[in-house]
């Protein structure tokens, strides 16, 4: 049998100083003797071994190769290594769902009596997380507001093992400094582990600011088109090992197919993430101007209050938009009831463009308090920008805006 059938770790594309859309391209697993161009499937449960010899040595890790595709599949592998060069890590691992990465990088990491300390505004599972089921085992959450890290320093305990954040934020696509969270984790021999999935290693590097960890929902724009479900987390090598043991035992991979279809869809990552930001961009300014609409929060905008950090730190500003319609919560109702190309979903970086109400449907059973906590007010919508013609959305929004007149 040819050796290139069963050595997945091998991968073409290792040339350095490629850019970013050819090393997106480019890496893949080594081909086959049928020569294909891309990549097969490898849609099998387990791997055989030539001898007794061969089995025991790949058990005992003294041979790397695939054994069961709960533990690497060539599928798998191809796809993670893409991400690893992009976000430039060491090693990492594939998830079933990007929350599956979020609960296995916390439980293969932390003991019981270890302290998170959160910027507050994270995704709503990922707080559940922290404040119905870590406690479980003892392990406990502090939140830092996004706009106050100067207190972080006061907020970090003698039990603190992690600081974690998303940057941007969701839904309120505040920006966090990562390089200032960097230099904290450093100074106390902290881990700082960073949810890059509204950036996506094209716009955003983590890593490059001190990161130690850097996590990924695959669903959003890195699939990009609403069909398959994934998730990632890459960085240091001896960390991703105790991720990998972790998981091996506890089953969250990523399917042999849906990492092939995420593999595949890198390739196009760059250019659908710069007609995102084209068209997000464009629709950011004509909210701006919009007579029913109090304020508009997009990266790139000038008027976003950390403009200069976003410059700072990504290449462009992203597809997600949040702001303000005045008249609060009806008002939002009424919007969503009266768009009519816009899809209404949860869901983001999809390539249709999705419209939400998050203060009367998915954060509708906190308090206004804890809402504003967070900064989800009434009247807040956010908009993931597809890759619609963008006079089309604009068209869509704007309608909807006037009868959404109280």
């Amino acid at each position: 049998m040819d050796k290139r059938l069963k050595n997945s770790r091998t991968f073409v594309g290792d040339e350095q100083g490629l850019n970013f859309e050819t090393t997106a391209i480019r890496t893949q697993n080594e081909r086959s003797q049928f020569q294909e161009h891309s990549t097969p499937l490898y849609l099998t449960s387990s791997f055989v071994f030539e001898d007794a010899e061969e089995m025991r040595a790949s058990f005992t890790e003294e041979k790397d190769r695939n054994i069961y595709s709960r533990f690497t599949n060539p599928n798998t592998s191809e796809f993670v290594e893409k991400i690893c060069k992009l976000e430039g890590a060491e090693a990492g691992y594939a998830f079933a769902t990007g929350m599956s990465a979020v609960f296995s990088t916390f439980a293969a990491l932390l003991n019981s009596g270890d302290h998170i300390l959160s910027a507050r505004s994270v995704f709503g599972s990922t707080h559940t997380l922290f404040t119905k089921y870590l406690p479980r085992w003892q392990i406990d959450t502090t939140y830092f507001k996004v706009d106050e890290i100067d207190t972080i320093d006061d907020l970090i305990q003698e039990n603190t093992k992690v600081i974690y954040a998303e940057s941007p934020t969701n839904p309120g696509v505040d920006i966090i400094d990562l390089e200032r969270l960097g230099s904290i984790a450093k100074k106390h021999g902290l881990l700082l582990i960073i949810d890059n999935c509204f950036a996506t290693p094209y716009l955003q590097n983590p890593i490059k600011y001190g990161a130690d960890l850097v996590i990924h929902s695959a669903t959003k724009l890195i699939d990009g088109q609403g069909r398959v479900l994934g998730g990632a987390t890459v960085g240091k090598a001896d960390l991703i090992r105790e991720i990998y043991l972790f998981s091996r035992n506890t089953g969250p991979a990523l399917s042999p197919f849906n990492a092939w279809v995420l593999s595949k869809s890198l390739e196009t990552l760059a250019v659908r993430v710069d007609r995102h930001c084209e068209n997000a961009m464009k629709i950011a300014q004509f909210l701006e101007e919009h007579e029913c609409v109090n304020w508009v929060k997009y990266p790139f905008l000038r008027s976003h209050p950390q403009y200069e950090i976003a410059k700072k730190q990504m290449r462009q500003g992203g597809n997600i938009i949040s702001f303000e319609i005045k008249s609060g919560i009806e008002a939002g109702r009424k919007f969503l009831n009266n768009v009519q190309l816009c899809s209404l979903s949860a869901n983001l970086g999809d390539s249709r463009t999705i419209v939400t109400h998050p203060a009367s449907t998915t954060h509708s059973k906190l308090s206004e308090e804890d809402r504003g906590e967070v900064g989800i007010t009434d009247g807040l919508v956010r908009v993931s920008v597809g890759l619609e013609h963008v006079d089309d959305v604009i068209k869509d929004l704007g309608q909807a805006l006037e009868i959404s007149k109280i």
